[in-house]
């Protein structure tokens, strides 16, 4: 049973617990364990996962002026890990970070779970991590993933021509935001919508 030597961050939603990864777990993930203990520990499906996470490692995770904060989603009711959310590059100078978040699996799709994780990373974000900023890059043609950002009221501030490769090929980005006030906004609306709820089943 692979265990970690100081305890991460756990945030909890109604379904699910996210485990906080920092540089310094991920550094002794790979200086300390196996491939299949880090490959469980992280939910990688595959050798291909394994080695991008690695390279990832290789690379380095932390500049003078970068850094990430990552959080595994895992099921409540059995551990497993099902994908991540993350602020993928935290510039903590200018108070900004860019959020990238996956599933591990179809089967977690269309199941409100991404929603549900997204809440509490951005809270987490905006009041914990002192964030007055938080950017999302994705796909024109990620129909989901734009659903999501709308769902939290994402601005779209621009379309980023060849700006990322896939399978060695570029493709184009579109670019949102999401600011204090506009979150905190937000959270007060989260607040009314829950009050109301209450008193409509009380």
């Amino acid at each position: 049973m692979l265990t970690i030597d100081f305890s991460p961050t756990i945030l909890a939603t109604e379904r699910l617990y996210l485990r906080e990864l920092t540089p310094k777990m991920y550094a002794q993930l790979f200086r300390a364990y196996t491939e299949r203990e880090i490959k469980d520990y992280l939910g990688l499906s595959s050798d291909t996962e394994f080695k991008e996470a690695k390279r990832r490692f290789d690379e380095g995770t932390t500049t003078y002026y970068t850094t990430f904060k990552h959080f595994h989603l895992l099921y409540k009711e059995n551990g497993q890990v099902i994908g991540r959310c993350d602020f993928h590059t935290w510039i903590r100078a200018h108070r900004r970070a860019e959020i990238g978040y996956t599933l591990t699996s179809e089967a977690h799709k269309n199941k409100g779970l991404m929603t549900e994780a997204l809440r509490a990373v951005l809270s987490f974000g905006f009041e914990k991590m002192n964030l007055y900023r938080v950017e999302a890059l994705v796909s024109p043609h990620n129909i989901p993933s734009l659903q999501l950002l709308n769902r939290y009221e994402f601005k779209k501030e621009g379309h980023l021509r060849n700006h990322y490769m896939v399978n060695g090929e570029l493709q184009d980005s579109q670019i949102f935001s999401l600011l204090l006030p506009e979150f905190e906004e937000l959270k007060a609306n989260w607040v009314k919508q829950e009050a109301s709820d209450a008193k409509a089943t009380s």
